[in-house]
Formats: C-alpha cells, structure tokens, sequence
C-alpha cells in the first residue's frame, strides 16, 4: 500500500471497502477467489464546538480591578490652587461587569463637578462595552440625580472613548471623554486627554450653563516606574463655556485656567 492509499482526507466518512482482485491464479476460476479486505482508517469525528457554551465558559472567571487615572494637584500663580482625582473600579468577567466611577475637583476645602456613577456593562463587540446606571452629583452644591446609559472602548488607532447620555428631571446632559497614549519609550508615555459636558438646560444652584457647559483637558507625561504606578507632570486646561462662562463672570471668577500640574497614575 502506498503512503496517498493509507491517508484519509478531512470531511470523508468512516467506511470500509472489498477490494477483489481481478488476477487469475493457481488456474482456479474468479469466483472461487477470496477477496481482499483492505480497511481504510477510519476517520475520528470532527469535535463539535459548542460556541455558546464556550463562551459561557469564558465569562465564568470574576475579576476586580481598579485604576485611578487622575490623582493630581493643579497649580495657578495667584493661589488659586486644586485637587483633582478621576478613577474607576469594576468587578465581573468578560462580557458582564459592574462599574464604580468616581470624578470630582477640591479647591479650598469644597468639593464642586462631584460626578459618582453605578453602572452595569456589557461588552457588545471585541472594543467595546455598552453601560447603563445611575450617576449621583454629590458634592458641596446642590446634589442632582441621574439616569445613564453610554458606550465606552477602543477606537481606531487604539483611541480610548468614551460617549454617555444622562437624563433627570432637569432635563437631559452628556458626557464625551477621549484619551490616547503615545509611547515615546517602553516607559515614557505622553498622554493627550478631553472631557466635555453638555447640558439642555442651566443649573444655577450648581452653577452649570445650558448647552456646551464646560471643557477639561490636559496634555500628561508620565513615567512608570512600576507598571502599576507611573507619576506624571502635565499643563492642563478647564474652563465653563458659553452660557456657564457668563456666570462665572457674574459670580467674579475667572472663566478659564491653565495650569501646571503634577500628580500619580495607578492601577490594581
């Protein structure tokens, strides 16, 4: 038997075949021959992949994990100095997750732009999770309560966004937040990064105007030292817009800031 005669090609089914030879010898008539059994191996079926049940499987494991993106002091000349912190927590698998975010700004003892939100997630491509919760404006001001519902992930060229619609009482708001990282060495990373607020109607008590509200950006450079944390140096910018900037005015505060600021990014 020849090494093609032995091998089986995929997909073919299990089967045995009579191979008679057609060779007359010893004088003795063909029907009087036995016939050669020649077995072909047999074919192993395919596994059969059950691809919910996989990735069911995948999403058994459960995961906590946390990173506080922003933990920084802002510096102006003339005094008027903050504390920033921006970070987020989640626990869950791979497709469901829950999520824990904190924002908010300290300047003189009084917290104000106090942003905490509840979510639930659920990854709906490779890069990207749909979220829906609650977001709670807690804070020296008034506090607000709120409905979200937003996507977040990867965008081409490895963008990370973020897009989320919030509605109350109040009307109707939303958040747009971008980010990217360039490595300038395995360990330097400079980091471009914008917030921006919308809002469809004015807030007084929480000093908030209607339509482009406000803007806070920030271009960070940081070092990590250790992959799980990495100080930075950063000149960012914040200010109200529009509507929101008129009423800084009236309340005799500056509109816009940009500031020196350093601070620490970790994760766990």
């Amino acid at each position: 038997m020849s090494d093609m005669e032995g091998m089986d090609m995929p997909g073919m089914k299990a089967s045995s075949h009579l191979a008679t030879s057609k060779v007359q010898t010893s004088g003795k008539p063909l029907s009087e021959k036995k016939p050669r059994i020649v077995h072909k191996a047999v074919d192993a079926p395919a596994p059969v992949v059950d691809i919910g049940h996989h990735m069911h499987a995948m999403d058994m494991g459960r995961w906590f994990h946390g990173v506080l993106d922003e933990f920084e002091g802002r510096y102006q000349a003339g005094g008027k100095s903050s504390l920033r912190w921006d970070g987020e927590a989640w626990y869950g698998g791979d497709y469901n997750r829950l999520w824990l975010k904190s924002e908010g700004t300290m300047t003189k003892g009084k917290v104000h732009d106090g942003d905490q939100e509840l979510l639930y997630s659920r990854a709906i491509s490779t890069y990207f999770n749909l979220q829906g919760g609650v977001r709670l404006d807690l804070d020296s001001r008034r506090t607000r309560a709120w409905g979200a519902f937003g996507v977040e992930g990867l965008a081409l060229y490895q963008f990370e966004v973020q897009a989320t619609g919030y509605f109350s009482d109040r009307g109707v708001a939303a958040r747009f937040e971008g980010s990217y990282d360039i490595l300038l060495t395995n360990r330097l990373i400079l980091q471009p990064q914008v917030e921006l607020n919308l809002y469809s109607r004015a807030d007084p008590r929480r000093q908030i105007g209607s339509g482009l509200a406000d803007i806070d950006t920030g271009l960070r450079l940081r070092y990590e030292v250790w992959r799980k944390m990495a100080p930075y140096v950063a000149v960012t910018y914040d200010s109200p817009l529009t509507q929101g900037r008129h009423m800084a005015r009236k309340r005799g505060e500056t509109a816009s800031e940009a500031r020196f600021t350093f601070g620490i990014r970790s994760w766990f």
